[in-house]
């Protein structure tokens, strides 16, 4: 009898869990960005010290500190779109981006962050200000500051800007639409770099 009264609360505990939901339910699919060039397969490069590219991951505001995608309305109003959401925080796939993309259509050598150590060369840094929809414009919009450090004490500063117009502002629509957009970014960073 006593083991019986000790298993009926975990009986009631295991029952109640498929009743509640601890966390947002997943959308049917996540998002990710692709790069619209590609480094090929079996490629090899080497450069003099100093001439390598490290990319590091943008900082990012509140808004986008989440998997989710802004849609800004007015001056002052953020929501999110509806069962759209990254596989990975946008600060992160944007960096890939940046460096997939610099590093295919510059033939620099580009190295992650914590490869910095091998060769301190050309540093790309900046913070993305905006990676989501203006409601207002029907617009997907990347907005990225960059810094880039060439070595020695020059530092060197520029915002880089896209905008793509969309029909609607769902899940469908926006993924297309933000990666058309960083990719238009991405190639512009890739363009001054390899200035």
């Amino acid at each position: 009898m006593k083991q019986t009264l000790r298993t009926l609360p975990l009986l009631a505990a295991f029952a109640l869990s498929g009743c509640f939901s601890f966390g947002a339910k997943p959308p049917p699919v996540l998002m990710r960005l692709t790069p619209a060039t590609t480094i090929p397969a079996d490629t090899s490069r080497t450069v003099a010290a100093g001439q390598a590219v490290t990319v590091a991951v943008p900082t990012i505001p509140q808004e986008l500190a989440t998997t989710r995608v802004p849609v800004r309305t007015g001056s002052t109003a953020v929501a999110y779109v509806k069962d759209a959401q990254w596989v990975e925080p946008p600060g992160t796939l944007f960096e890939r981006l940046l460096s997939e993309t610099i590093a295919a259509t510059t033939g620099r050598v580009v190295l992650d962050p914590r490869q910095f150590a091998f060769d301190p060369g050309v540093r790309l840094t900046g913070q993305l200000q905006a990676f989501g929809i203006d409601g207002d414009a029907m617009q997907a919009v990347v907005v990225y500051d960059a810094a880039l450090a060439r070595g020695g004490n020059s530092i060197e500063t520029r915002r880089f800007e896209a905008h793509v117009p969309i029909a609607a502002v769902n899940a469908a629509t926006v993924a297309p639409a933000l990666n058309q957009a960083a990719n238009q970014v991405a190639a512009d960073v890739a363009r001054w770099i390899g200035n």
